[in-house]
């Protein structure tokens, strides 16, 4: 296992792949957050710029143009999507990724900077997300990408 205190942000630089996309309930179940088989990618470049996206994989086509679409459609297609991009730098006295938010599909997120705990482990980052109000942790996992 990679600690954080051996990391440094050039470490995390790269693609990696979206494995999972969950969530730690109140009582300790881990449960799907995304759906079974959720899509993603996360980019960091050498100056710590990066990219997050993740995708539910069950969400639903709209039927016709997307202007035209219907509250159903709307509340699936933002409920099953999570997007951000900014600055990400890691904290090695907190153990922790350090998001500086510059944009987001939840436009609260813009402008905020945001702390994740995080491990690296055989070539897999895993971050846990602050609590919910709901007391559920959203973790997500990432595998690098293979060189292609």
């Amino acid at each position: 296992m990679t600690t954080p205190e051996s990391l440094h942000t050039l470490d995390l630089q790269g693609t990696w792949l979206l494995e999972a996309a969950d969530a730690l309930t109140a009582s300790g179940e881990r449960v799907r957050d995304y759906g079974q088989a959720p899509h993603g990618r996360l980019m960091v470049d050498a100056a710590g710029r990066y990219s997050v996206q993740i995708f539910k994989s069950e969400r639903v086509r709209f039927a016709g143009d997307k202007a035209a679409g219907t509250p159903d459609e709307f509340r699936n297609a933002i409920m099953g999507s999570s997007t951000h991009y900014g600055t990400v730098h890691i904290d090695r006295e907190r153990h922790a990724l350090v998001f500086r938010i510059e944009g987001s599909s939840y436009p609260n997120w813009k402008g905020t900077t945001q702390t994740r705990t995080f491990r690296v482990e055989d070539g897999v980052l895993t971050w846990q997300v602050p609590p919910r109000p709901d007391g559920t942790t959203p973790i997500s996992v990432w595998r690098r990408a293979p060189a292609e």
